[in-house]
């Protein structure tokens, strides 16, 4: 509070209001002025609370000024009465501090019927949110917006343009499946049984070992002995695409917890904060066949995480945001947490890779059962067959020329579809309005090899002839064999005894040491010292050999071009040869027999010790087994001796 007043002013307040009637009026008006202020209840209240009430009604000029000031500055602490010749100085200081008063009411004001309004505002949103709720209660989630949508999706899905040419060609049962009659066999006796087990199907892509399971368990349905209902389901899934989330905030094939903090929830949910789970494949499942194609490319902790379910045939549900003693839980959700969901099935795998490649703890649970690479033969019989189901007719070589460039059944089906669209589109419209069935020429399926830019399966093949330096190995990967062609070149060394050897470097480092081993083997045969030629051995093509398989067609090739013995040309090798002269067994028997049939050979030599590997199923084929280099040159009529190499100490026959 100022100590006094303005000179100016007080002169001014004199002349107006001279003597204390005056005075008195204008006191009455500044009571006016709070009253209209801070509202005549409150007023009084303040007054009573700063003891001013008394003052306030006394007729005594000095109280209701001091009356005045408690309560303008709500100071009772206030106590001298003003004297009458500081009247008008107590008065102006009143006034300043009643047009502060009056200044912030004005602003309480403005801000008060803003809130006012905004709480209106707020109020009528949650009064339409309340009746938008109760519509929803009474007429369901739609709204003309949502149901123009759904119209428009039913429009969308019953617009259909053709039906799938594979699902069309698809075999309707095992019987229409080619080339795979011990496969089939194999898979019936371990899940058509009163004790299914898991299983993993190997074999090359495209023949057949997706449709073989989905057909099986049709077959097991059908059977009273087995454990499935007819209704078991039959749950596809691809190892490509399903990966671990460190997270665990998705997991498609084993389930995981809708979190409601962080992924949202629904409303019943969210509201009380409850974890929701997710059901996975696993118990979809539940009761049938868990079908995981590419089972060789699953992640590798999720492999580990199936194991567990395999084992427990249920899948545990875990979550810190879960209390059990919650009474808002749903009974269904305390359930799913407590025991698990449900996950009692029968895996079936398919994949490409070998055996080796596969998790141990996985195959350790499951039965194996090889798929066999289909001939051009079997895949000509695909071609026919479909084209019945297809319903169009083929020229005699059709057949034949699809096989020359797929031993796939699934890629032989789909060439035989696109041949149908070209055979088609050269048709005129009167023949094709007359519903008449086309017939596929060799035309229409060398348009479909030149556009998808195909090239024959096996581009080399036997001749009936000699050469010198080349010979031919055989190779396997992903279940599918190939042919190698092996040259070997030898010029005299610039020097003697300081002769190389060249070789591709992309061959591998097991195939170097084949070489090595050859021209250990070549010089204890040949009688001629390799070192002193410059020899360059290649593989054509430059292809990765993953393996010692190719040693025997290496030291073949040295050998003829040494010698200069020519090799026949229809006559493939495979096999390991030491440094003694031995051949050892190799892998992939079966599949090489199967693609040197495809080249056309004439015969194979392999090791001796794989003759047990070879099945009834490989005809077409002479097959010679061999022990030693005396044995390949007794197949081969060659007049060579022994080697007479001392086998190293320690060494042992794989």
């Amino acid at each position: 509070m100022s100590q006094g007043a303005d000179p100016a002013y007080v002169a001014r307040f004199r002349r107006k209001h001279g003597g204390d009637d005056g005075m008195r009026r204008y006191v009455a008006a500044l009571y006016d002025v709070l009253s209209n202020a801070i509202g005549a209840e409150k007023m009084v209240l303040r007054a009573g609370k700063l003891d001013a009430l008394r003052l306030m009604r006394s007729n005594l000029l000095p109280e209701r000024i001091l009356a005045l000031q408690r309560l303008v500055f709500e100071d009772p602490t206030l106590d001298r009465l003003p004297q009458p010749g500081k009247y008008r100085a107590t008065i102006a200081e009143i006034e300043e501090g009643l047009a502060d008063l009056v200044a912030a009411r004005s602003v309480e004001d403005t801000i008060e019927s803003k809130v006012n309004a905004k709480m209106t505002e707020r109020h009528q949103e949650y009064v339409k949110d309340l009746k938008l709720e109760a519509l929803r209660e009474d007429g369901g989630p739609e709204t003309p917006a949502t149901q123009k949508k759904m119209n428009d999706l039913l429009a969308l899905d019953g617009r259909k343009l053709a039906n799938s040419a594979l699902r069309l060609l698809r075999p309707a049962a095992l019987e229409d499946v080619v080339g795979q009659r011990s496969a089939i066999t194999s898979l019936l006796a371990k899940i058509s049984s009163p004790f299914p087990q898991h299983v993993i199907l190997y074999g090359p892509p495209g023949v057949g070992k997706t449709t073989v399971a989905r057909l099986a368990l049709e077959v097991a349905k059908r059977r009273s002995y087995t454990p499935f209902e007819p209704d078991a389901p039959f749950v596809e899934a691809s190892g490509a695409t399903l990966r671990w989330d460190p997270r665990e905030t998705t997991n498609p094939l084993l389930g995981s917890v809708h979190d409601p903090i962080y992924q949202g929830s629904r409303r019943d949910f969210a509201e009380g904060g409850i974890p929701e789970p997710k059901l996975g494949l696993v118990t979809k499942a539940h009761g049938g066949v868990l079908f995981i194609d590419e089972l060789g490319e699953m992640d590798a902790t999720l492999q580990t995480k199936l194991l567990k379910v395999l084992e427990d045939k249920r899948f545990i549900f875990e979550s810190s945001y879960f209390d059990q003693s919650d009474p808002n839980v749903p009974a269904y959700v305390k359930k799913l947490f407590a025991d698990g969901a449900p996950a009692d099935f029968v895996m079936i795998g398919a994949t490409t890779r070998d055996p080796d490649e596969i998790d141990g703890a996985i195959r350790s649970r499951c039965a194996e059962v090889f798929f066999e690479p289909l001939t051009e033969a079997q895949i000509r019989d695909i071609v026919t067959g479909a084209a019945k189901r297809l319903g169009v007719k083929l020229v005699k070589r059709v057949p034949g020329l699809i096989a020359s460039y797929t031993i796939e059944g699934r890629k032989a089906v789909q060439i035989l579809a696109d041949a149908h669209g070209q055979a088609l589109y050269r048709m005129r419209d009167d023949q094709s309005r007359s519903g008449r069935a086309p017939s596929i020429v060799e035309d229409d399926v060398t348009a479909v090899v030149q556009t998808g830019r195909l090239v024959p399966h096996t581009p080399v093949r036997a001749r009936r002839t000699r050469e010198i330096g080349k010979a031919f190995g055989l190779a396997v990967a992903h279940h599918v064999g190939s042919i190698i062609e092996i040259e070997a070149a030898a010029f005299p060394a610039a020097e003697q005894h300081k002769g190389g050897v060249r070789f591709n470097d992309t061959a591998g480092s097991m195939a170097k040491d084949s070489v090595f081993n050859a021209t250990t083997v070549v010089r204890a045969t040949a009688g001629v010292d390799p070192q002193d030629f410059d020899l360059h051995v290649n593989v054509v093509g430059g292809a990765n050999i993953d393996g010692p398989s190719a040693g025997l067609g290496v030291f073949l090739a040295l050998y003829s071009v040494l010698t200069k013995r020519p090799l026949p040309q229809d006559v493939a090798v495979t096999g390991e040869l030491s440094i003694a002269g031995n051949v050892r067994p190799v892998g992939g028997i079966v599949e090489k027999l199967y693609a040197a049939r495809q080249a056309g050979m004439r015969a194979v030599l392999m090791p001796h010790d794989n003759a047990r590997d070879v099945d009834n199923t490989v005809g077409g084929i002479e097959i010679i087994t061999v022990a030693n280099v005396a044995d390949v040159f007794a197949a081969l009529g060659f007049a060579a001796k022994a080697p007479r190499l001392r086998r190293a100490r320690g060494a042992r026959a794989r």
